[in-house]
Formats: structure tokens, C-alpha cells, sequence
């Protein structure tokens, strides 16, 4: 179930707001005169977040590719490249 506080929870219960982000990796969501205003979350889950939106636009780059017909390279030729960039 999502967490949601009240904006003056920003100023008058930060520590807890904090402890909450960072407890269950999960995202606060502050109201503001009974509407939604703001997300906060941790920087660690901010990251994660990041991290997968950048995998996602690159599979469907990836797609897109392969949609419009470019095969790109064959495993064994991958394999070959990042051998020779370690040596």
C-alpha cells in the first residue's frame, strides 16, 4: 500500500519520511491540500529507477533496429571484440 503524507510532514516529520524511503525502498507521496503535489523516494531507489528506464529505452532502441532489418553482429563476433578491447 502506498505511503502518502500531508506536505507539512516535509518540515515537521522528515526524519520519519526519510527512515520511510529508505526502510521499504518504496516512494512517499506528499499531498498538498488533498492533492497529490509530489514522489519522494531514496537516492539508492532513484538510481534503480533511473538505471532501468536507461535498459528500457536501449531494448527498445534494440527493437526498433531489428524491426527496420538491421541484424547487427553474431554472438561469436561480439565475443570476438570485447576479447580484443581486454588484451
Amino acid at each position: 500500500m502506498p505511503e502518502i503524507r500531508p506536505v507539512t510532514d516535509l518540515r515537521n516529520k522528515f526524519k520519519e519520511l526519510s527512515k520511510l524511503c529508505h526502510k521499504g525502498n518504496e516512494p512517499v507521496f506528499i499531498t498538498k491540500q488533498g492533492k497529490q503535489d509530489m514522489v519522494i523516494m531514496s537516492h539508492t531507489h532513484y538510481e534503480m529507477l533511473k538505471d532501468q528506464l536507461e535498459i528500457y529505452k536501449e531494448l527498445g532502441r534494440a527493437e526498433q533496429l531489428d524491426l527496420d532489418g538491421d541484424k547487427g553482429i553474431s554472438h561469436s563476433e561480439m565475443m570476438k571484440r570485447l576479447r580484443n578491447r581486454l588484451l
